[in-house]
């Protein structure tokens, strides 16, 4: 995309806009407002965080009953002693003093605050709320909170979570972008991430949205160059028509992925509570969602589903799938849930055919699925890789790695991490099993190949990465 904005919204009452983000996420200097000694008080986490993550930037520790340092660095009693300029204030202290800090802020002359501290429109303090956004108004700070996470950059090394890092994992440098409005939510799936083993580009949690808000979020990460797939939990929507619009133009440009909070009144009424947010008619919802190309993951793990199949698979829109298998049983299964997902069987072609009968044993019929029985080893999956991977009839294919098999082992994993290589074509991989099997899960993750528990989770994913190709080329 170069240079070229994807696009921006205006709002009277707002001070930031998407360009606001870039400056929070690459920050020269950041001030700790709440900054502590006491490793129980979540300024001293936050602290903490950025010393751990090798964080280049100045870093000032504010707290106003301080004397001395803080963490090794000295300390401020007020952000207005601090004599250079600050692109960034995160500020966690109680509530009813974030006000007069946000005021402190705009005498100094910061940049930005992100406000984690919660205590604000979540549990009916509206006013509190208003009297911090009238004062960064006045000043013209943008704000990310209050009541969130707020942000993490794994290649700026910044990060203001307030979660201690021994208890989480932390994801490598990556394509995948991931905006919540749950912090709770964001910080499980930021250590699921990890988990997985695909990589983060950016993490934005933004809470109760006082002022950057989803709109400035979307159209932030469509024109952020390292992000590749924008992945996103979200409550409610403050700027309907402005956030369809922005929604559509990243989609242009990127895959999202999407889970709705509060789909039922239930839900609805505890996401108010959660972050003051209008979740409002799911099925209105769910129709912009889709006309603006979004993937709607259903729960967390489909939207790690998803977003790992668009991390790593190129796009297609042909939906013949063919299915390469070591267990029978496995490969009926996933007959059925591509057809359960709008997908078809490939039929393969007759020099495909010949092709396979040839270095097949005489028990495999060649037919699809592809059982190659039992005791297939990494030369009999090769074969089937290298002869279905280039039948002009094929569109993608599901791999079925049993590892509890005879011959399935890391020579196995290691082939068809080579294939996943060098074709060009979407390939996804089920394993199901035990420690074994989750060795050389990782082993495959760890190369780009997307493993799934079931046959399901392959087809839903490769019926999203489908959809979503569809439409970006107006098919759909």
């Amino acid at each position: 995309m170069g240079n070229k904005a994807v696009g921006s919204a205006s709002n009277g009452s707002k001070v930031g806009s998407y360009k606001s983000l870039d400056i929070m996420m690459n920050p020269k200097s950041v001030a700790v407002i709440g900054a502590s000694n006491n490793p129980d008080k979540v300024g001293h986490i936050i602290l903490q965080n950025y010393l751990d993550e090798g964080y280049g930037g100045k870093i000032y520790p504010i707290n106003n009953k301080s004397e001395g340092s803080i963490l090794g660095l000295r300390a401020y009693k007020s952000i207005r002693d601090v004599k250079a300029q600050i692109d960034l204030a995160v500020v966690a202290i109680p509530a009813q003093a974030v006000p007069a800090a946000i005021r402190d802020c705009g005498v100094a002359g910061v940049k930005s605050a992100i406000v984690v501290s919660g205590g604000f429109a979540e549990v009916g303090n509206v006013k509190l709320q208003e009297e911090m956004m009238s004062i960064a108004r006045k000043f013209s700070i943008p704000i990310i909170g209050p009541n969130c996470l707020g942000v993490t950059d794994p290649k700026s090394r910044v990060n203001t979570m307030f979660l201690p890092s021994f208890k989480i994992d932390k994801p490598k440098v990556g394509g995948v972008s991931f905006a919540s409005q749950s912090g709770a939510v964001g910080s499980s799936i930021f250590d699921l991430i990890a988990h997985e083993g695909f990589g983060l580009a950016k993490f934005i949690s933004y809470g109760n949205a006082a002022d950057i808000d989803e709109v400035d979020i979307i159209e932030y990460l469509a024109n952020d160059k390292d992000t590749k797939v924008i992945v996103f939990y979200l409550e409610g929507v403050k700027r309907g028509r402005e956030f369809f619009e922005a929604a559509k133009r990243a989609s242009q440009v990127k895959p999202t992925v999407i889970i709705k909070g509060g789909i039922t009144e239930e839900g609805a009424q505890a996401a108010h509570s959660h972050t003051a947010s209008l979740a409002g008619s799911y099925e209105a919802y769910e129709a912009m969602f889709r006309q603006a190309g979004f993937a709607i993951a259903k729960d967390m793990q489909e939207l790690l589903d998803y977003a790992k199949i668009f991390d790593t698979q190129p796009l297609t829109t042909g939906n013949r799938i063919a299915i390469i298998t070591n267990g029978g049983g496995t490969g009926v299964i996933a007959t059925d849930a591509i057809y359960q997902n709008g997908l078809s069987l490939a039929t393969l072609s007759k020099e495909s055919n010949a092709a396979l009968r040839k270095v097949m044993p005489p028990i495999v019929n060649i037919r699809q699925p592809l059982d190659m029985a039992g005791d297939a080893d990494d030369k009999r999956f090769a074969a089937a890789l290298s002869t279905i991977s280039a039948d002009p009839n094929v569109d993608a294919i599901i791999v079925i790695a049993l590892f509890q098999t005879p011959g399935a082992d890391s020579r196995v994993a290691a082939t068809i991490s080579h294939y996943n290589g060098v074709i060009k074509k979407p390939l996804v991989v089920v394993s199901i099993g035990g420690s074994y099997t989750e060795v050389h899960k990782n082993m495959l993750e760890s190369t780009g190949v997307p493993v799934y528990s079931s046959p399901g989770a392959a087809a839903r994913s490769l019926a999203a990465l489908i959809n979503y190709s569809k439409y970006r080329k107006g098919v759909l």
